[in-house]
């Protein structure tokens, strides 16, 4: 598997200050009572189906100049960069493919989690968040336009907070359209954390694997969905536990709300993106008339002085 060295990696020694705090290791009950309060609220503040993209989101493009379009998502504490290439030729393939391929490959900071990261090697978290994303990703590009070629998709999680592969599919969304890459449509996911009889929307690291963890209930477990919202398909479904399906029926009507309520920060960043484009053309353009008048004006003082010698 080809490295990506035109990103900063990070010290490879690093692991999170987390590891070092009395948090590291709880059981479940106490895990519980310390995530909800007395008066149903999740730690933080929010309610239960209240995700982070109401007053913690934030997001922008051309942030990697060496990148064709570049995005980061920062969700309060989980944070994501994302940088896309130009298309390019698949290298040793025999056969001709008539779609374009995508070659997504995801990489923690060796300081971003509560668990110790390998710098170099990829291990499994990450080769599977990449197999999550690329296939995500697929039914969202016109791959029929770049035959036999591909388009390379990084994604370095700064810090991880819960629903980092929602965070990785939005920003890579936002870093293809940055790079003009044909879409279908915005691609945008969310997820959330089921444990029991109680459901948290875009969860938290806590969360998760607080809903993870075996107990007496019969629903547990992680569901992350992305979808595309005007066009009205799921593009990717995965799920993490044991549930019921009632409960994954509930799960996704709330999971298609919430990926539409992104839409809108996604379509401002575009927009202000766009904008920010055409005013640095008018500039360019500007710059290139006065350049132009200045050296027209230097012709004509050429002129003069040699009809009068």
């Amino acid at each position: 598997m080809p490295l990506d060295y035109r990103r900063f990696n990070g010290p490879e020694d690093s692991v999170s200050y987390r590891r070092f705090t009395e948090d590291y290791t709880k059981d479940y009950k106490q895990f519980l009572k310390e995530l909800i309060d007395e008066n149903g609220r999740r730690k933080g503040g929010r309610e239960m189906d209240e995700a982070r993209t109401l007053c913690m989101f934030f997001a922008r493009t051309g942030m990697i100049s060496q990148a064709k379009g570049s995005s980061y998502i920062e969700l309060k504490r989980t944070k994501v960069a994302c940088s896309v290439f130009d298309p390019r030729e698949i290298v040793h393939q025999n056969e001709y493919s008539t779609l374009g391929q995508l070659y997504c490959e995801v990489k923690y900071a060796p300081f971003s989690c509560r668990g110790e990261r390998k710098a170099l090697v990829p291990d499994s978290d990450e080769r599977a968040l990449s197999v999550a994303l690329k296939k995500a990703l697929e039914p969202a590009v016109c791959r029929h336009l770049f035959p036999n070629y591909q388009i390379d998709i990084f994604i370095y999680i700064l810090e991880n907070d819960g629903a980092c592969l929602p965070a990785a599919i939005n920003a890579a969304g936002l870093a293809l359209s940055d790079a003009a890459v044909p879409m279908y449509d915005i691609i945008t996911a969310s997820s959330l954390a089921i444990s029991g009889d109680k459901v948290f929307v875009d969860p938290t690291d806590d969360e998760e694997q607080l809903a993870i963890r075996d107990h007496e209930g019969v629903n547990h477990g992680v569901i992350t969905m992305s979808m595309l919202p005007e066009l009205q398909q799921v593009s990717d479904y995965r799920q993490i536990g044991s549930m019921d399906a009632d409960c994954v029926l509930n799960a996704l009507s709330i999971l298609e709300k919430e990926c539409k309520k992104i839409v809108p920060y996604v379509q401002r960043v575009l927009v202000q993106n766009a904008i920010n484009s055409f005013e640095q053309q008018k500039k360019l353009e500007a710059q290139a008339k006065e350049r132009e008048e200045a050296l027209n004006a230097k012709m004509e003082v050429w002129k003069s002085i040699l009809n009068v010698g």
